[in-house]
């Protein structure tokens, strides 16, 4: 049920899910596939990110220019930031509004930029979407938007560890097999996060 767009914003991110995995992981896939199984009555929501590149159909993008993306970081119409590959991400601040309706809602982050998440959302849930790196090379190739020397860099920078804040929520959900049960599984983690 949705909750009366009255509620307070809930400053610690309650029912806000981190969203991130390697490029190539398949997460705008998934995004779409629990978008599509979602009832007509469950409040949970996608947000999409500026980016500074074109953003194509496969995912939930706007494509800003880099001197629009700093004019509205100036702005604070950010949630949340981050430059990645010479790129930069934002999500937008109406996230926040989104959640003080009682909404779940999912962001596609990074996760070199968790700990800055967790940091202004301390109760989010981080999920990771894992790959096989052989997977993930295929994956890489066969969407052409990025050189050999590229997907090198980006396979190499998959299998780095990285940083998870200690007090944070973190689930992984794998997304070797059929891409419907990994959306299957996201959008479990999805409505547990309504009960919050």
């Amino acid at each position: 049920m949705i909750r009366p767009a009255t509620a307070s914003p809930p400053a610690d991110g309650t029912r806000l899910i981190y969203l991130m995995g390697a490029s190539g992981s398949g997460k705008d896939t998934l995004l779409r596939l629990l978008r599509a199984h979602l009832q007509a009555d469950e409040p949970v929501l996608v947000a999409h990110r500026y980016i500074t590149r074109d953003s194509g159909d496969t995912e939930d993008a706007l494509r800003l220019s880099t001197e629009e993306f700093v004019r509205r970081a100036a702005l604070g119409c950010f949630a949340l930031r981050w430059s990645s590959h010479g790129l930069h991400y934002g999500i937008g601040i109406e996230i926040d509004t989104w959640l003080a309706c009682g909404a779940a809602v999912i962001v596609n982050g990074s996760r070199a930029h968790l700990q800055a998440a967790h940091a202004r959302y301390p109760a989010l849930t981080a999920v990771e979407v894992t790959v096989d790196p052989a997977l993930l090379a295929h994956r890489l190739a066969g969407r052409g938007r990025e050189s050999a020397e590229q997907i090198a860099q980006r396979l190499s920078r998959a299998t780095q560890a990285f940083a998870v804040p200690q007090a944070c929520r973190l689930a992984q959900v794998s997304n070797n097999g059929a891409p419907e049960s990994a959306a299957a599984a996201l959008l479990t983690i999805a409505r547990d996060q309504l009960a919050r």
